[in-house]
């Protein structure tokens, strides 16, 4: 009995230690899952104080066909200057073409309408961020000939003559230039004897190439349009106060995706620099 009491209390002594081992242990907490993270910024797209962009983004610009050339050369200046990161993707055509675009969902961050009454139009069903609106061009409306043409047509008036067996011009009901163009000659009284010889292009650049190519004795088209097409010549300016003005509206869309870059471009369209290229290719500046 001796023997045994001393082995009975050394087991009691190690029982008592490994309980006391268990109960120091720390509970086994559930793993957490980590935080998810946050959707990114469109601060990111900010660019510094120097104006240049260190993320890669793509620019969606839909413009009116008369503002191509203009448009390619501020794509290259606007990247020398804010970078290579911004990459502007331009959808030229006719105005209404593009704000039936607009409407049906096609990307686009930026409208730059030849006329009104499309970004109006877009206004009205909540798509323009209105805010961001510039009424920022003008244009002249001009009929043209092809270069070598010796047809006796010096003004609008001579299109309802024999002398034109065909007008070529914007389809009325959707391109501007054409809209400019049937109130010139509803306003000259002349539209009905017009209407009969005229065949309708998708935009003032297919105005353009009939024209040049003969397939049209003559066309309306912008003054601007007219001076970078050596195969025509301008014969005439619209009257004055036969149409409404052919201002030339930009804004940024409600639905851009890239807004940051969005507003910057605008911005940019609205400097001297800029402004400066749009006056060589012979617009005016709306002030």
């Amino acid at each position: 009995m001796k023997k045994v009491l001393p082995l009975l209390l050394a087991l009691t002594f190690v029982l008592i230690l490994a309980a006391c081992g268990k109960a120091s242990e720390p509970a086994q907490s559930t793993p957490q899952e980590p935080p998810a993270s946050a959707p990114p910024s469109e601060t990111a797209l900010t660019p510094p104080e120097d104006g240049v962009f260190t993320e890669s983004t793509d620019l969606y610009i839909s413009a009116a066909a008369s503002l191509t050339q203009p448009m390619e050369e501020l794509r290259a200046l606007y990247n020398e200057k804010a970078g290579p990161n911004v990459n502007i993707i331009l959808n030229f055509g006719g105005s209404g073409t593009l704000q039936a675009q607009i409407e049906n969902g096609s990307p686009a961050d930026i409208f730059f309408s030849a006329a009104t009454k499309q970004m109006d139009a877009l206004t009205e069903k909540g798509l323009v961020d209105t805010g961001t609106r510039v009424d920022l061009l003008k244009n002249e409306i001009v009929l043209i000939v092809p270069a070598g043409s010796e047809l006796p047509v010096s003004s609008f008036e001579d299109v309802a003559t024999d002398a034109v067996g065909f007008i070529a011009l914007g389809e009325t009901s959707s391109v501007p230039v054409g809209q400019y163009a049937e109130e010139v000659f509803q306003t000259l009284g002349i539209w009905d004897d017009v209407v009969v010889k005229s065949v309708f292009a998708t935009d003032v650049k297919q105005v353009l190439s009939w024209v040049e190519t003969g397939n049209a004795d003559c066309g309306v088209v912008y003054k601007t349009d007219a001076a970078s097409e050596s195969g025509v010549k301008a014969v005439a300016s619209a009257p004055e106060g036969s149409h409404k003005p052919a201002v030339y509206p930009v804004a940024v869309l409600k639905n851009a995706e890239n807004r940051a870059a969005a507003l910057h471009f605008l911005k940019f369209l609205q400097t001297e620099e800029a402004l400066a290229v749009f006056e060589r290719y012979g617009f005016t500046v709306n002030k």
